[in-house]
């Protein structure tokens, strides 16, 4: 089990990362409310992570707290709810914000988000109540030792922050004309916005 990495970032492809972990690169996928925190490209980060397994794939999820990372875990519990979808729900609102969700009954909060129709957002309701009595945040895994990388260039995509965007959004579990009208908006709102910027401002405006 991998449960934590510190490395150097190198590039981002949202919502996945390459994170370069004394020379090992990883890719590692984040609810877009993790990737907004994260620092510059060639900067030290460290990830509280999950690791799953498939017949067909090897998947590393990151998260910047244990809290959301013990969420995720939640989520993928829960009945009908993946990995995919459990990111999908934790990009579109905060692990607090998810919290506060279920614990308030806000079912119409909950069918905003792609794949979670009325019927998800009632189970998840029911069962996520009881998992989440404790559920609290922590303060994030931090470790600014000095580590040299070598010649290790970061690289960014090389995608346009509207590609990006759209492309993150799709990973997401969007629409194809859903996603690019959210940033077709973005863009008018913000047209010299970068990626990350876009990718919350349409998530906000869904």
């Amino acid at each position: 089990m991998i449960g934590q990495l510190t490395g150097t970032l190198i590039a981002k492809h949202p919502p996945e990362i390459l994170l370069d972990v004394n020379g090992v690169g990883y890719e590692v996928q984040l609810p877009m409310t993790c990737f907004y925190e994260l620092p510059e490209l060639g900067e030290r980060v460290t990830l509280i992570t999950h690791f799953v397994v498939r017949e067909d794939a090897q998947l590393l999820y990151g998260f910047n707290t244990f809290a959301e990372r013990m969420l995720f875990r939640q989520l993928i519990k829960a009945q009908g709810v993946g990995p995919k979808l459990a990111l999908t729900i934790m990009s579109g609102m905060t692990a607090h914000q998810f919290v506060h969700a279920v614990t308030h009954d806000d079912v119409t909060s909950l069918v905003k988000l792609p794949g979670v129709g009325r019927k998800t957002a009632e189970r998840l309701v029911v069962e996520m109540r009881d998992r989440l009595k404790n559920w609290g945040s922590t303060t994030p895994a931090t470790d600014a030792a000095p580590i040299d990388f070598g010649d290790l260039t970061p690289t960014i995509s090389a995608d346009s922050p509207r590609d990006d965007a759209l492309n993150a959004l799709l990973a997401l579990g969007y629409k194809l004309a859903q996603a690019e009208k959210a940033v077709a908006a973005a863009l008018k709102a913000e047209p010299q916005a970068s990626s990350e910027q876009l990718i919350r401002f349409a998530l906000k405006n869904m």
